[in-house]
C-alpha cells in the first residue's frame, strides 16, 4: 500500500474570468520524485501555490498526510520547502548568514540553524563561498544557495521550480545528482521544461494543460502508451523494398513506415516497439521481407508531452 503525503482533490482556481486549474486531483506518494509538466500558462503555479498552502482554491482541498491544508497554515510551512524559478536573495548577506536567517525564520534554534545551513553549504558545493556575499556568486552557484535555502528548516516535502534552469552542463549535471540524491529522504515535487531532466529524475510524471490533468504515470509507461511511438530501423538483406507489403503486413502494429531504398531499410514508428518487436520481424519475415539488423530509437517524454499538449508556441 502506497503512503500519500499530499493529495489534491478536485481543486479549482479562477482569476477574473480566467479559470487556471479546473477540477484538478492527483497524490503525490512519501519519498517519490514526482515530475509536474505543463506548457507556458499551463496552471502549474497555480497548482503549486494551492499545494505548499500559498493560494486558497476556490473548490476543492489540499491533504498533507490526511490533513486539510489552509492558506498560511503554520505546520505545511514547516513541512514544505520551496525553490522558485526565479532567484530570491539577500545580496548583501553572507550564503551561510542567507541560510541561518531563513531557518531561524522557520523557528530552528541557532545552533541547529547553523548545522543545517553548514551541511547544505557542503553537499552543495558551496562550502568555499560560506562568507562571500550572494551577489559575488555565479548564477549557478546563486541556483545552488536557493536549493540549500528550500532545504535548510529540513522540510518533508521540497518543491523546486525549474531547478535547472540558466545552468552551465556543469551545474546542471550537479544540481540533478543532489535531487536523486533527495529521493527516499525527502519528497520533492519538480517542475521543469526539461523533458530529458523528468525523464532522468522523476519516479512519476504529471503533464497538465489549461488547467486539466492530461496523464499521471511513470515516464517509462508514458513512453511505451502515449506519443508519437519508437523508431524500428530495420535493414533488409534481400533487398526487397515494397511501401505497400510493408503497410499491410505491419497492419495495426505500426503509425508509421517509411522505407529508405539507399540503404534498403525499413523506418517503423509504433508504441512500445520493443515489446512489439518480435511480432513485428515475424510479419515481415512472412510477407517476403528478409530483415537483418535491428537499431531503436525510443519514444522520448518530449514525444508524449508534445503529443499531448500540442506544438502550438505559449507565451
Amino acid at each position: 500500500m502506497t503512503n500519500i503525503v499530499l493529495e489534491a482533490q478536485k481543486l479549482s482556481k479562477s482569476f477574473n474570468n480566467f479559470q487556471a486549474v479546473k477540477d484538478l486531483s492527483l497524490a503525490v506518494e512519501e519519498g517519490e520524485v514526482f515530475g509536474f509538466l505543463g506548457p507556458n500558462g499551463a496552471g502549474k503555479t497555480t497548482t503549486i501555490n494551492m499545494l505548499c498552502g500559498l493560494l486558497h482554491p476556490d473548490t476543492g482541498q489540499v491533504l498533507l498526510r490526511g490533513k486539510a491544508v489552509s492558506n498560511g497554515h503554520q505546520e505545511t510551512k514547516a513541512m514544505v520547502g520551496v525553490c522558485p524559478q526565479n532567484i530570491v536573495l539577500w545580496e548583501k548577506l553572507t550564503c551561510l548568514e542567507q541560510l541561518v536567517f531563513i531557518a531561524q525564520m522557520y523557528d530552528l534554534p541557532g545552533r541547529k540553524a547553523r548545522e543545517n545551513a553548514l551541511r547544505l553549504l557542503r553537499e552543495l558545493d558551496l562550502e568555499e563561498k560560506r562568507d562571500k556575499r550572494a551577489s559575488t556568486l555565479s548564477g549557478g552557484m546563486q541556483r545552488r544557495l536557493n536549493i540549500a535555502m528550500a532545504l535548510v528548516h529540513d522540510p518533508q516535502i521540497v518543491v523546486l521550480d525549474e531547478p535547472e534552469a540558466g545552468l552551465d552542463p556543469q551545474s546542471r549535471v550537479k544540481v540533478r545528482e543532489y535531487i536523486q540524491s533527495l529521493a527516499r529522504k525527502k519528497t520533492v515535487i519538480l517542475t521543469t521544461h526539461n523533458m530529458d531532466e523528468a525523464d532522468r529524475v522523476a519516479d512519476r510524471v504529471a503533464i497538465i494543460d489549461h488547467g486539466q490533468l492530461l496523464v499521471l504515470d511513470t515516464p517509462q509507461a508514458l513512453k511505451a502508451q502515449v506519443g508519437e511511438g519508437d523508431i524500428l530501423e530495420i535493414n533488409l538483406t534481400n533487398g526487397l523494398v515494397d511501401a505497400a507489403a510493408a503497410h499491410q503486413a505491419l497492419l495495426g502494429l505500426a503509425n508509421e513506415i517509411k522505407l529508405d531504398e539507399s540503404s534498403h531499410s525499413l523506418h517503423v514508428r509504433a508504441l512500445n516497439a520493443v515489446a512489439h518487436l518480435t511480432t513485428i520481424l515475424e510479419r515481415l519475415t512472412s510477407a517476403g521481407f528478409a530483415p537483418g539488423e535491428v537499431k531503436i530509437r525510443q519514444n522520448t517524454l518530449e514525444d508524449v508531452f508534445i503529443q499531448l499538449t500540442g506544438r502550438r508556441l505559449r507565451e
